[in-house]
């Protein structure tokens, strides 16, 4: 048969066809092709003309839903095969691109500040800041229910002074049990409560902890007077010579408080040591049993939640054992009797050998709790050494054993007199001394002395906080400082308020804080407050000062935002500029920015700066960020005419290509802790500058 189609001819071979039954007709074509099957088959052939556009239609090509053996024919082919091995080995170039440029960034990048570096610490007198329960005493639930104060300062951690189970006959310092609360702040719950609220608000908490001595009430020392067990040596004691009826102690050594550190008891017929009041025995840091009941102590905080502790008075922690009289600071008195605490140099009873090997186990120990993610316990030492800076250094450490993560600085407290050149002093004295790396602090106020604006004058209160939060460094703030409180008279406090004579004084410090206009200033709605309030209450609280933009408390927030906001302020260089009689003046930097602020702070009278005479290159003018006149903010001055009020304080910003801490001329006057740069063309931090 020959078909014909349009053109091409084409053979096909009846064999070779293939066979469709669906043109069957019957069973017979079967047999018939059974019965002939064994018969010679000859081929034959017919003559097709096929299209050749036809046939390309018949070509296979891929299609959604292709089965694997379909899919197998067309990956081997070179197009698609080839494509296949550049993605692949583009993806591989890719992920170790990826994975050298994280090593890189985290290699290059500087460490993270930590939350006690990152945010100023606000300390709290518990029992003066806010009564829950109406008895005239602040508790832990008064701070729980005044938490959105610290977070409308900016602050993230809170510092809280003693709450032990005391006698409170030194204000709570010489503990009756460490392991409870005394019930006048609440009860363990109340505590954990507090922990809870603080942590779920994103805050950290420090507590205080004093180590040294406790009361004459705790149960270790009722079983030591009785010579009882392992609690015989738990405190220092000593035989005393008896003489005309009165006791001669083992030596000239005085308490802090005045008068002899020994202390005759009736019952153990021998004299016990006290650095400080006589209810309050020093305990034996020579026994291993006391070093480690204090230890278990910090675990146990620790355990419940705290964050940090600040370890107070603990250079007093041993004594020599030789028990030799101390020298008198005026050699014409030996053989006088000595009843004050400064004249002697406390050569045998302050930072003795072994100190320091006592205070790492306390760092040891606080490791321990550290090792979680985020939750680094802090370690402060609260001790003012005054004029042995190299001794409160010491405090901090070695590069390779670590103490305190810093020691609390009481410079800018010590003062004896407000200028801009005793600022200077206090604060280059701090900078100066401090080891390479680590991280320094400041404080203008404190539970035991008068307030700022007591103690220098309220035309100071702004300048003293601008000054505390725009040097390099962590800030403290004393509760009230925020507001410029001042103290109480003296003549409103008298031993009625306390069980002890020498803490009488510090008492016009500690008055309540004043929330509001109300009665009691909102300490408390009872109908009294364990010490007076301040009659200036009405006009100096919190409540009328959140109103008012140009008060203290307005220009303290602005001063924690800037910090926390400006990458030069939190962690960048600090160069001191200039310092007379009236003026500090300093910078803080970074590298990689081009932004500069500069700190021009009035500690004396009205002043005019030439800064241009004192700055090469320094710009011609300058931007107000901050006044503590709040009408000036924003405004641009020139820099060869800087004018300053008696207790005026200017933050001035302004761009330069020539940071001063590259200058030649202040070489040996900036200072950096936590050295960082900033790249801007990838928006981050890195440490080889």
């Amino acid at each position: 048969v020959e078909v014909k189609a349009r053109s091409l001819p084409m053979e096909l071979s009846e064999k070779g066809g293939v066979q469709n039954n669906g043109f069957v007709q019957n069973e017979d074509f079967e047999d018939k092709e059974t019965a002939t099957s064994s018969q010679e088959e000859m081929p034959k052939t017919c003559s097709v003309d096929v299209d050749p556009l036809a046939v390309e239609e018949t070509v296979l090509k891929p299609y959604a839903g292709m089965p694997k053996e379909v899919l197998l024919q067309f990956s081997s082919q070179a197009r698609y095969r080839v494509t296949r091995e550049i993605l692949f080995w583009l993806v591989i170039a890719g992920s170790v691109v990826l994975v050298c440029a994280t090593i890189a960034i985290i290699a290059l990048s500087p460490k993270c500040l930590d939350w006690w570096q990152a945010s100023p610490i606000y300390q709290i007198y518990p029992r003066s800041f806010r009564d829950s329960n109406m008895d005239g005493n602040g508790d832990l639930k008064g701070i729980q229910e005044k938490l959105d104060h610290i977070t409308y300062l900016n602050i993230k951690t809170i510092w809280i002074t003693s709450f032990f189970k005391s006698p409170l006959k030194d204000l709570g310092y010489g503990a009756e049990d460490f392991y409870d609360i005394d019930p006048i702040f609440g009860s363990m719950t109340d505590f954990e409560n507090l922990i809870a609220a603080i942590h779920d608000k994103g805050l950290k908490v420090i507590m205080d902890f004093i180590p040294n001595h406790t009361s004459d009430k705790h149960r270790w020392f009722q079983l030591s007077r009785n010579r009882t067990g392992k609690y015989t040596d738990y405190y220092i004691w000593q035989d005393c010579r008896q003489a005309a009826g009165s006791v001669i102690p083992p030596n000239n050594w005085v308490s802090v408080f005045g008068n002899s550190s020994w202390q005759f008891d009736d019952v153990r017929k021998q004299c016990y040591f006290h650095q400080f009041g006589k209810e309050q025995p020093d305990l034996n840091f020579r026994n291993p049993a006391v070093q480690q009941e204090i230890l278990d102590i910090i675990k146990f905080w620790l355990g419940k939640g705290v964050d940090g502790l600040s370890f107070g008075t603990v250079k007093f922690l041993l004594e020599a054992t030789h028990l030799r009289d101390e020298p008198p600071v005026n050699k014409s008195q030996n053989g006088v009797i000595i009843t004050a605490y400064s004249q002697l140099y406390h050569d045998y009873t302050t930072t003795q050998v072994g100190l320091h090997d006592i205070i790492r186990s306390f760092r040891h120990t606080m490791n321990e709790f550290s090792r979680e993610p985020g939750r680094y316990r802090f370690m402060g030492s609260d001790d003012d050494e005054k004029e042995d800076i190299e001794a409160t250094m010491m405090y901090y450490g070695t590069t390779f054993i670590q103490e305190a993560d810093f020691p609390f600085n009481f410079n800018l407290i010590n003062m004896k007199n407000l200028s801009g050149n005793s600022i200077f002093e206090a604060v280059n004295s701090w900078m100066r001394n401090m080891p390479a790396g680590k991280w320094p602090n400041w404080a203008v106020g404190s539970p035991n002395v008068a307030r700022i604006s007591t103690r220098i004058g309220k035309e100071y209160i702004n300048v003293m906080n601008m000054l505390l939060l725009t040097l390099p460094g962590t800030p403290v703030t004393y509760y009230g400082e925020e507001i410029g409180m001042e103290n109480i008279a003296s003549e409103t406090v008298s031993e009625e308020h306390v069980n002890s004579g020498p803490v009488v004084a510090t008492l016009p410090e500690k008055s309540p804080m004043q929330w509001d206009g109300k009665i009691n200033a909102g300490f408390t709605e009872g109908n009294s407050s364990w010490l007076p309030v301040n009659s200036d209450y009405q006009s100096v609280n919190v409540e009328i000062q959140s109103t008012w933009s140009n008060s203290t408390l307005s220009l303290y927030r602005a001063l924690t935002l800037l910090r926390n906001d400006e990458l030069p302020m939190n962690r960048g260089w600090m160069c001191h500029v200039w310092n007379d009689s009236n003026v500090f003046v300093y910078v803080r930097e970074l590298d990689g920015l081009d932004r500069v602020f500069m700190m021009v702070l009035n500690f004396g009278q009205e002043s005019t700066t030439d800064l241009q005479a004192i700055v090469p290159n320094l710009p011609s003018e300058a931007v107000i960020r901050l006044s503590t006149h709040f009408s000036n903010t924003g405004k641009v001055v020139n820099t060869k005419l800087i004018k300053t009020e008696m207790g005026e304080g200017l933050v001035l910003e302004y761009t330069t290509a020539k940071p001063v801490h590259t200058m030649e001329a202040f070489q040996g006057k900036c200072f950096v802790a936590e050295k960082a740069c900033y790249s801007k063309a990838l928006n981050l931090l890195y440490v080889n500058c």
